[in-house]
């Protein structure tokens, strides 16, 4: 399996929403990006050690993770109903479990663990990385099913239909899983 190693970029907060927040993943070279909504507690996690990190070197998870042996990965293998499919794993593959896209982030912060999507993911998600940016495209198939009707509203509101229709589409996707 083809794989392409990310690295953690910035995080934005959602124009409009206390709630939310988009963290900004580039590829090693930072030609593409990969855009993960996260929720306000992880925000201020991230955002606590992009701020402080010498104080977050006596915190809880960074503590725990320096008495873990050996090398660890984490892969973004999957996409299924809005979420990215994540697996910390060790090297061997003996042991494994599924995380939050977010929390793996944080851990690649904290740690240096390597995080590594699926090269076909990674190219069907991905947008052109731009570093100065205004704004960043959120796919709509990581969008969860409150954002999508929200979002649905706004298009017909503005009467962009072929984005309602696209998002229309989405929900009805996800209705019959």
């Amino acid at each position: 399996m083809k794989r392409t190693r990310l690295q953690f970029e910035s995080i934005h907060q959602i124009m409009g929403s206390d709630e939310l927040a988009v963290i900004l993943l580039t590829d090693e070279e930072r030609r593409h990006a990969l855009t993960v909504v996260c929720d306000h507690p992880m925000t201020q996690q991230l955002m606590m050690r992009m701020q402080n990190p010498d104080v977050c070197r006596k915190m809880l998870p960074e503590a725990l993770l320096q008495m873990v042996p050996g090398d660890l990965d984490l892969m973004i293998y999957g996409l299924h109903n809005g979420q990215y499919q994540v697996v910390l794993s060790d090297e061997s593959f003996e042991h494994s479990v599924v995380i939050r896209l977010s929390d793996a982030v944080l851990l690649s912060i904290i740690s240096n663990i390597p995080l590594y999507i699926e090269d076909q993911l990674f190219a069907s998600q991905c947008i052109p990385f731009e570093k100065d940016a205004k704004g960043v495209a959120i796919p709509i198939n990581t969008m969860d099913l409150p954002r999508l009707n929200v979002a649905l509203q706004r298009a017909i509101d503005e009467e962009n239909y072929e984005l309602a229709s696209q998002l229309r589409d989405e929900i009805k996707r996800r209705e019959m899983v």
